[in-house]
């Protein structure tokens, strides 16, 4: 009998991103070979804890009236003890443990802090557990858009004017903070400097908006990025890690057409709001895209990605701007980032196993 490759798809977790997470899980589970993978899908509660979910893919559906979310009833799931042991302890409802057998790689669909910022991806390194994804710093680096501008600024790729403070900063001086966005124009963004699916994002067009779109954002993180509101399309490509030795693979483009919101919210990214259009391929000029796709691989090896990763942009009419890179792209079939693979030739299920494939390659 054939063995088959272990998996722990790993999802849910304590941001604010945890029911993104969910639906994301249930795509993946949908789609994954299971001729080809043993499956254990584990989720992370909101408290933290660790359990072995149930195996529905139908469970977690984005449902706005139910949000998805981890049962941290279920059973409770045990890491290895020590490097050496890949085996995942399982204990029961008799309180007996028994093991799910060896794992040989973890899928970790995490979103926002304590999940896609590095946090887990420390803790299996320190269990010795491979992964899909990028590791410890690219992981950490890509979650704080203030690092992400930094580096990439030192790689001479073209970012947006930003300006960044702390809530320390806000609480002591908030004059000077608000003196300091001046410079940046309007309208601009305020941000948490470590969060994602647009959670706690707003656009400021009035210097009086600033304060209530600072506290929005602090309602999510210790730190603040503002910059400033870029003219331009919105453009984004996907990127795939190669096997050792071969280049970051880079998809064709996907545009967001923004017709009746303010940008790109939460709500039009996972609750089908409207005013939003998803376009795939975008409509760009073959040297427009073979830009984009140099600068996609260019910032992806710049933060040391590994994995997957999605670069998004503002095309202005001074050229190509990057806005974020994002290490666990929004993952579920209607996706940016796998409809860009979709329209590249690779479909969810083979990007699911390319994914698994690349990074049993790499540990």
């Amino acid at each position: 009998m054939t063995h088959k490759t272990g998996v722990v798809v790993l999802f849910g977790g304590r941001s604010s991103e945890h029911s993104i997470s969910c639906a994301t899980a249930g795509g993946v589970l949908a789609a994954i070979d299971r001729e080809r993978y043993d499956v254990y899908p584990v989720g992370i509660a909101h408290d933290g804890s660790y359990v072995l979910e149930v195996d529905d893919p139908s469970r977690y559906a984005l449902d706005p009236a139910h949000l998805p979310e981890v049962d941290p009833s279920r059973p409770a799931v045990r890491w290895p003890e020590r490097i050496g042991s890949r085996e995942l302890t399982v204990v029961g409802e008799d309180g007996v443990p028994f093991t799910l057998g060896p794992i040989d790689i973890v899928f970790p669909i995490l979103h926002g802090r304590f999940g896609e910022d590095g946090t887990v991806q420390g803790m299996l390194e320190l269990v010795d557990l491979p992964y899909v994804g990028s590791g410890v710093l690219a992981s950490s680096l890509g979650m704080d858009k203030h690092f992400t501008k930094t580096v990439l600024q030192a790689a001479g790729i073209a970012v947006a004017p930003w300006v960044r403070f702390t809530a320390h900063d806000w609480a002591t001086a908030p004059e000077e903070v608000l003196v300091s966005l001046g410079s940046l124009g309007s309208p601009a963004f305020v941000k948490p400097a470590r969060a994602g699916s647009s959670v706690g994002v707003s656009k400021v067009s009035t210097p009086d908006a600033f304060r209530a779109a600072i506290e929005l954002a602090l309602a999510e993180d210790s730190t603040v990025l503002v910059e400033t509101g870029l003219v331009g399309r919105e453009v984004e490509c996907a990127v795939l890690e190669s096997l050792p030795g071969e280049a970051p693979r880079v998809s064709v483009a996907g545009e967001v057409v923004v017709t009746g919101r303010d940008f790109y919210d939460f709500e039009a990214k996972y609750l089908d709001a409207p005013g939003i259009e998803l376009v795939c391929p975008a409509d760009l000029r073959p040297e427009q895209l073979s830009e984009m796709q140099d600068l996609s691989r260019r910032a992806f090896e710049a933060l040391g990605c590994a994995g997957l990763a999605r670069v998004d942009f503002f095309l202005t009419a001074d050229g190509f701007v990057v806005n974020e890179v994002n290490t666990m792209p929004g993952f579920t079939p209607i996706s940016m980032f796998p409809s860009c693979w979709l329209a590249s030739g690779l479909s969810y299920p083979e990007l699911i196993t390319e994914l698994i494939e690349v990074a049993r390659a790499r540990s």
